[in-house]
């Protein structure tokens, strides 16, 4: 299965910017098919541990049998507390890829694609209460406007939301085509695309994945030892605003402040370049076109 699940991004560049020591801990923030976690356990020696984090219990099927692993089915905004409970910490790196696997977008039934009609979910974690359904149908004008506009960048957000609101009210809107057809008139001659902003913004505001990014960065630094390394690959302007401005000046508004002798209070070095799939990787997994690699070493 983990194969058929997701085909890993950015994957010798991620795992070899880890810089991995044998017998050192680590953490893979964002399991899905287990592709990144493999690589890792490969280059671990027998006193090695990895962390795998997932909320998505489909991904359990998926857990490698190796004493080394160690899985916890939760949001990784909660890494640090599982690591300071179950004592692993210091760890040695950090590795998250912030992409939604291939499973999402493939089983009709979660509600991430618009390419196949079914129920208006996205919930990253099948437990939790919200989905994208409860967000179209009870959120005021106002509210949704905000969600298309923030998370989806969308210039006519406002439209967007009094459409919803004016539809909603002759019928529940329930499934995916249905709402397909709500907002067609709202997507430009690239249609997939603009659909694909909608739909990351509902994505974004039910998973609230933002939020969770930002108290996993914030974590990463109580998490790391001096010279550990923090792995993140991203895929839209609005996560990779975050984790490369947190990278920079250790805020997420990427306001750099330094002390009384000039030296920057950021916790975080930055390493390197942002990485970007090259052309044979962008052609073999269409979904790895706009990932980014950044790389930042804990001070």
């Amino acid at each position: 299965m983990a194969d058929e699940y997701h085909i890993p991004v950015l994957l010798s560049q991620s795992v070899n910017a880890l810089s991995i020591k044998e017998n050192g801990k680590y953490a893979d923030l964002t399991f899905g098919g287990g592709g990144h976690s493999r690589a890792i356990l490969e280059q671990l020696g027998t006193e090695g541990i990895l962390i795998g984090f997932d909320q998505d219990k489909d991904t359990i099927a998926n857990i490698p049998d190796d004493s080394r692993f160690i899985f916890a089915q939760s949001n990784f905004r909660y890494l640090y507390n599982f690591a300071k409970y179950n004592n692993l910490l210091p760890l040695d790196g950090i590795l998250a890829d912030l992409g939604v696997s291939s499973h999402h977008f493939d089983e009709s039934e979660r509600g991430f694609s618009f390419r196949f009609d079914g129920p208006l979910d996205m919930r990253m974690n099948q437990n939790s209460s919200l989905t994208a359904e409860q967000v179209l149908n009870t959120y005021t004008e106002e509210k949704l406007a905000n969600v298309f506009y923030y998370y989806g960048e969308l210039q006519q957000s406002r439209k967007l939301a009094s459409e919803v609101v004016r539809e909603r009210e002759l019928k529940k809107i329930d499934t995916i085509f249905n709402f397909c057809k709500i907002v067609d008139k709202f997507c430009g001659y690239d249609k997939k695309k603009d659909l694909a902003k909608i739909f990351q913004a509902l994505r974004i505001e039910v998973n609230d994945e933002l939020g969770a990014l930002q108290t996993m960065l914030k974590s990463s630094e109580k998490c790391l030892r001096r010279g550990g390394k923090l792995v993140i690959i991203t895929y839209h302007s609005l996560e990779d605003r975050l984790v490369k401005n947190y990278m920079k000046s250790g805020n997420f508004e990427g306001k750099i402040e330094a002390d009384f002798y000039g030296n920057t209070n950021s916790p975080f070095k930055q390493i390197g370049k942002v990485i970007v799939p090259d052309i044979e990787e962008q052609t073999k997994n269409p979904r790895s076109r706009s990932a980014k690699l950044r790389i930042a070493e804990k001070l």
